[in-house]
């Protein structure tokens, strides 16, 4: 059903030995229909030992602000938008048989509260106000979501930059160290699974930047085989 593309070689590694994923669900997304989600859980659940989904639901608002939407709009979409997606999990989850599906989505109350997310959202944000190579990484990979985002011929300012950057920061700690997070100990090999390549995300994991993930986290870019027949 899913073809499996690991990020890197150092990726491939993960991949033969990990007992954890954690699988990004952005909102704004069409592409994470409920059906969709609910594939992806039952493939995770059935090849790994346990697997979480990280919604970046509050972050969002840092994308709509920089789209031109004003800060009450952005935050309240954001939070509507949030709502729905957790919603689609859940509803995924518990088709699936999962009891308390809450239990295996981690949005942005949660990872308020949880210190190894904080420690890695702090560092990236101090490494992003220090380090000049790895903040332009930041803003290209800011860029590439805009760019996507904005009418056709629009190039984005580097306020819009600025503004949508700190959703990209909100996200890093999970590339980095997804098991130690979601789990809650170090020592698990992870991946975080996306079903899109990303520039920064190929040079972060190939080790090239001022910051990496830690030795057991990988990432796996996992899309719909389209030749394999789909349950209406």
């Amino acid at each position: 059903m899913f073809d499996l593309e690991p990020l890197t070689e150092k990726c491939k590694h993960v991949l033969s030995e990990a007992d954890h994923v954690c699988i990004g669900i952005s909102p704004f997304n069409s592409y994470f229909s409920t059906r969709r989600i609910a594939a992806l859980a039952g493939w995770a659940m059935a090849r790994f030992g346990s697997c979480h989904f990280f919604v970046p639901d509050a972050a969002a608002v840092y994308t709509l602000q920089a789209l031109g939407y004003p800060a009450e709009r952005a935050r309240h979409k954001a939070a509507r938008q949030g709502a729905y997606v957790h919603n689609k999990v859940a509803t995924a989850l518990t088709s699936l048989g999962v009891a308390r599906p809450e239990d295996l989505v981690w949005g942005a109350r949660r990872l308020a509260e949880c210190p190894r997310y904080q420690e890695l959202h702090d560092h990236a944000r101090r490494l992003f106000d220090t380090h000049d190579d790895f903040r332009d990484a930041c803003l290209d990979a800011s860029r590439w979501v805009l760019d996507r985002k904005l009418p056709n011929g629009r190039e984005p300012t580097g306020e819009q930059l600025l503004l949508a950057v700190r959703y990209f920061l909100a996200e890093l700690p999970m590339f980095t160290d997804s098991a130690a997070i979601c789990l809650g100990s170090p020592g698990h090999s992870s991946l975080f699974v996306y079903h899109q390549r990303v520039r920064f995300l190929e040079r972060f994991y190939r080790r090239e930047l001022a910051w990496h993930p830690v030795e057991q986290q990988g990432f796996l870019v996992v899309t719909e085989n389209p030749l394999v027949e789909q349950p209406v």
